[in-house]
């Protein structure tokens, strides 16, 4: 599932590619990506400006110059594309959102969606979420406080999106693993000088993914080069029976909550 990093990922190059430009047409071959009646829909955001993508945690906010919004949200094997018919991946496609000649796809939104509010709807939709990892507001002292607030086990704690927004399987298991902290561990037995660790690692690690493109494999348009670029770099995640890159010991993989975690017995303790 797409991240922070990804969605920052997409963030940047959509607001490269498409701010500015106006929706020529839209085409919906899946109703239930959207939230509203299809021609609703299209009336409502066709020949509309985009003004500007913003992001919310694991969301985009692709702002429509009549004060509307498409909040989008991948989940689970969701993923865009921008480009030609011509150039077009050779998969089902829920949503085409076209300017001239040029198209978003949204492809694999099978569980995530493409929603259609006004402002306030939107700011309702999100105001679960927690705290941007990058905002002001998130100090080393803010986050003490509220993870002095959190019991249970920490990878169950990071994945919390009302604790911080946008952290998932991947960037929870890379950020123990640079914090040199068992994601298995209990919050409560987590000490002063380890918090401290942690959040620095919250930081780097995400900036990292940022940085490179995220770890989704798909390319967001021809000859994109970035997309995907963190994927040789991820030290734990999706690594079960590898060697440990710093110290040769084999990568576990444990279930908690549901979720595969990984993490290397010998270099988080």
């Amino acid at each position: 599932m797409p991240e922070l990093p990804e969605m920052e990922n997409y963030k940047i190059l959509l607001n490269q590619k498409i701010a500015g430009q106006i929706i020529s047409a839209v085409q919906i071959n899946r109703e239930k990506s959207i939230n509203v009646n299809p021609d609703l829909f299209t009336r409502t955001v066709q020949h509309q400006k985009i003004m500007t993508i913003n992001r919310r945690g694991k969301h985009l906010l692709f702002q429509l110059q009549n004060g509307k919004i498409l909040l989008l949200h991948l989940m689970l094997g969701g993923w865009m594309y921008f480009g030609t018919e011509a150039d077009k991946p050779k998969r089902t496609i829920q949503v085409r959102i076209s300017f001239g000649d040029q198209h978003l796809y949204f492809i694999g939104l099978r569980l995530g969606y493409l929603h259609l509010y006004n402002q306030t709807e939107a700011e309702q939709h999100l105001a679960h979420i927690g705290p941007e990892p990058f905002s002001n507001d998130f100090s080393i002292n803010e986050f003490k406080n509220r993870i002095s607030q959190k019991h249970g086990r920490l990878k169950t704690t990071l994945l919390d999106q009302e604790f911080i927004a946008g952290i998932g399987n991947c960037y929870s298991a890379e950020i123990c693993y640079d914090a040199g902290i068992l994601p298995t561990k209990d919050i409560d037995d987590i000490g002063e000088a380890e918090r401290e660790s942690l959040y620095q690692s919250i930081l780097s690690i995400l900036q990292k993914g940022i940085h490179h493109g995220g770890y989704m494999d798909n390319p967001l348009f021809k000859d994109d080069h970035l997309t995907g670029g963190f994927i040789d770099l991820r030290q734990v995640y999706d690594r079960e029976g590898e060697k440990c890159k710093r110290c040769g010991n084999v990568i576990i993989m444990e279930t908690i909550s549901s979720r595969k975690t990984f993490y290397c017995p010998n270099c988080q303790k």
